[in-house]
């Protein structure tokens, strides 16, 4: 036990009692219990004893140290535990004084399903279930998608679903284009099609060399033989393999499979850079910008964002980094046991890997360098939204808010999220309509929904307003009609101090004139050249954006809805087997008996559901 009346390296130094020398992880809480920071240790006691000395720390660190109100300990079996345990626990907690990877997205693959006689070629993300072959990561759904056109062009694999595959009577427009080669016709055999999947697959395992030459020899032979229309298709599937080569700028001869990340930091502000080297090729680039302080080491941060970044990813092979991390026979043990096989942690100083990290190392710079500008000119710009709106401080977080339906259905509401350093795509929120006794097209009765739904969320998450869920500032598509409905909606919650302002479109539609409505206030414009107009134009216009986006989403979904889609016991995997053996839903209504239960994965029991759903309904 502590006395609760002490705080600091005073309250640090009553744990030492109890603590052994086990290794672990310790957390630090402030007075209301909030985590500061998660640390772990080798040895605890002699960890925490170093925060008990009255002299000797960073800034930041005796900051934190005056903060701290109590501690709390977990003891593990290793120190690589402890390393794991403490990256999970940052990951969850987000602590005040730790090092932390804010934009934390997965990466997209490429899948070579394997669960079909014709295989697929196709983008994917999230859990590896799916039977088949897995290539990446790469850095964006954009690099996936160059590769994946490139990829068609060159090895004419399909990328249609099953049941379209299962559906068709005659070739697309891909195979029109010279996209795919239609085995879904019949226009090329099982046999030609797999060895076209098997050069795809030695392409993505970098051995393209072997597929240029079988192509330059195909080519040689047709061309021997006069089938030139088969050598002119061949010599175009060369060219576009070598544009797949050219295209990925960076492609190491020496270093088959490798993550590169650089580092650089200015300002109190850091930007990581990753590119992934997979299969000697370079799949893409990605920055990241975690949360640091002025008095942060490299080290530190390098070895937080290791953690962090690989807590939910395969690690490669080869990390090459551009600075020493803390611990790196510690963290290469962690992702090595994570991987099932050795990965290699490396700061290489000459040859091909160190003109790698140093590349890394220059757009992490110049890509800082831009985010620092951008943050510069957007904090004037909430400065600007301030004095305009005559709020008491620059918002720190504006939310936007707008509709989108067509003739009132498949309505949705979309916010999104501004502040410091931009749009905060991750805090970005739709909300599906759900009145049922709003009018079709009720813009009102939608935006009072949406804006109910999200007050009393906030009221429930947040109620101190401590966390930082609340908006500083409401932009609402609309004039003095929306202004006063959402008025009404504040005073329903009881919520009196949350500033709104309406934007009405101006005269015409016209950007340029548009008017800015507050509760109980004359409408009033600003100059067309003030640069807040834009801003205000921007958000407006994401906001919209979005809200479009999401709606045309929810209408495809609604588009191709089946009717098997009402049937309980029907999923995705037996609509799939539904689908490709009858080739559509009306088919599948037409079906007898007999035929339902012939379908692999519907059991009698099953068939019979569907049958009666069809056919006896009344």
């Amino acid at each position: 036990m502590t006395d609760e009346s002490l705080t600091g390296h005073a309250l640090i130094q009553s744990y030492l009692r109890t603590l052994t020398a086990a290794p672990g992880v310790y957390r630090m809480l402030d007075s209301e219990s909030r985590v500061l920071y998660v640390g772990k240790a080798r040895n605890l006691k002699a960890r925490v004893s170093n925060y008990a000395r009255p002299a000797g720390h960073s800034a930041r660190i005796d900051r934190m140290i005056r903060e701290t109100a109590s501690m709390m300990f977990l003891t593990t079996r290793t120190e690589t535990e402890a390393l794991l345990l403490e990256q999970n626990l940052i990951k969850q907690l987000k602590p005040k004084f730790n090092v932390l990877l804010r934009d934390d997205k997965s990466f997209p693959n490429i899948l070579v399903a394997k669960d079909h006689p014709y295989p697929q070629i196709e983008k994917h993300r999230g859990a590896k279930k799916q039977k088949g072959a897995y290539y990446g990561p790469f850095a964006s759904a954009g690099a996936v998608n160059r590769t994946l056109n490139q990829l068609q062009k060159v090895f004419l694999l399909r990328n249609c679903s099953d049941s379209m595959f299962a559906s068709r009577t005659r070739p697309c427009l891909l195979h029109q284009i010279k996209r795919c080669s239609a085995p879904c016709t019949g226009l090329i055999s099982e046999a030609d099609y797999a060895a076209s999947v098997a050069d795809a697959e030695r392409f993505l395992s970098g051995r393209s060399t072997q597929v240029q030459e079988k192509l330059a020899a195909d080519m040689t032979a047709a061309s021997e033989a006069m089938e030139f229309e088969r050598a002119a298709a061949l010599r175009d599937r060369i060219r576009a393999l070598t544009q797949v080569q050219t295209a990925q700028g960076i492609n190491p001869r020496t270093t088959a499979e490798a993550d590169v990340i650089a580092l650089h930091m200015e300002g109190g502000q850091a930007c990581v850079q990753v590119f992934f080297i997979r299969a000697n090729q370079n799949w893409g680039n990605r920055d990241f910008y975690p949360r640091v302080g002025v008095d942060i080491e490299e080290a530190e941060v390098l070895q937080a964002f290791l953690g962090q970044f690989y807590d939910n990813k395969e690690p490669p092979r080869q990390i090459l980094l551009s600075h020493p991390i803390e611990d790196p026979d510690l963290m290469a043990e962690a992702l090595s046991d994570k991987a099932g096989r050795k990965v290699e942690i490396l700061v290489p100083k000459r040859g091909e890997k160190a003109e790698l990290i140093e590349g890394a190392a220059r757009n992490a710079r110049e890509s800082l360098g831009r985010r620092m500008a951008e943050s510069s000119a957007q904090a004037k710009l909430l400065r600007g939204l301030a004095e305009a709106f005559d709020l008491d401080a620059p918002p720190q977080r504006v939310e936007v808010y707008d509709n989108s339906h067509i003739m009132g259905t498949n309505a949705v509401g979309a916010m999104i999220v501004a502040g410091p350093e931009g749009f905060m795509k991750n805090h970005y929120r739709k909300f599906n309509i759900r009145g049922d006794e709003l009018t079709p097209g009720d813009d009102f009765g939608m935006m009072k929904e949406v804006l109910t739904r999200r007050l009393k969320r906030l009221l429930k998450e947040d109620p101190d307003r401590t966390k930082g869920l609340w908006p500083d500032l409401l932009l609402i598509d609309g004039g003095a009609g929306q202004v006063s409905a959402v008025r009404e909606i504040m005073e329903t919650v009881g919520i009196d101090d949350l500033p709104f302002i309406g934007v009405a479109k101006g005269i015409d539609r016209d950007a340029g004139k548009e008017e800015f409505h507050r509760p109980g206030q004359q409408a009033f414009a600003l100059r067309r050249d003030d640069p807040v107009l834009y801003f205000v134009q921007r958000l407006r216009d994401e906001a919209h954006r979005f809200a479009i986006g999401t709606h045309r989403a929810k209408r495809a979904k609604a588009i191709s809805a089946t009717p098997l889609d009402e049937i309980a016991g029907v999923g995705a995997t037996r609509k799939r087997a539904l689908l490709a053996h009858f080739g559509s839903a009306k088919a599948v209504s037409r079906a007898n008996l007999a035929d339902l239960k012939a379908v692999e994965g519907i059991s009698d029991a099953l068939a019979e559901t569907i049958y009666d759903h069809f056919h006896e309904r009344g």
